[in-house]
């Protein structure tokens, strides 16, 4: 397999190891299929956006290792790596990836929690008496 195309995404605490095959437009995640990885449509839309931009969906099998984060974190990161393989499939692609976004790395992070307070910013209940 000569023609196997890889890259990196990441999101919040998520990490994700895309490799793009030619292939029929089968999504596989974790050994899953995307459909019984996801049950939200949204994320499914989410993962299959930079396939859509590039009008690519049925010409590539996408083979996922994704790991830590949740759900929406995994999605986000799925999208960016796979935004970064199909750029090594043909470079022609990233001005259209690039004006929707995906190559971006989503900094947006876990704030840290603050002494004094219950989380990140939220204060103890307070009352008068």
């Amino acid at each position: 397999m000569a023609n196997k195309f890889y890259g990196t995404g990441r999101r919040k605490k998520s990490i994700a190891r895309v490799y793009v095959v030619p292939g029929t437009g089968k999504i596989t995640i974790n050994k899953r299929d995307i459909d019984e990885y996801f049950g939200l449509e949204t994320l499914k839309v989410i993962v299959r956006q930079p396939l859509v931009a590039t009008e690519t969906a049925d010409k590539y099998d996408v083979l996922v290792n994704v790991r830590g984060g949740g759900t929406t974190g995994q999605a986000g990161a799925i999208r960016h790596g796979l935004s970064r393989a199909l750029l090594h499939v043909d470079g022609e692609f990233r001005p259209v990836l690039k004006k929707a976004g995906f190559l971006t790395r989503d900094p947006r992070m876990k704030e840290r929690k603050k002494y004094g307070l219950k989380a990140a910013r939220r204060a103890p209940q307070f009352s008068k008496r």
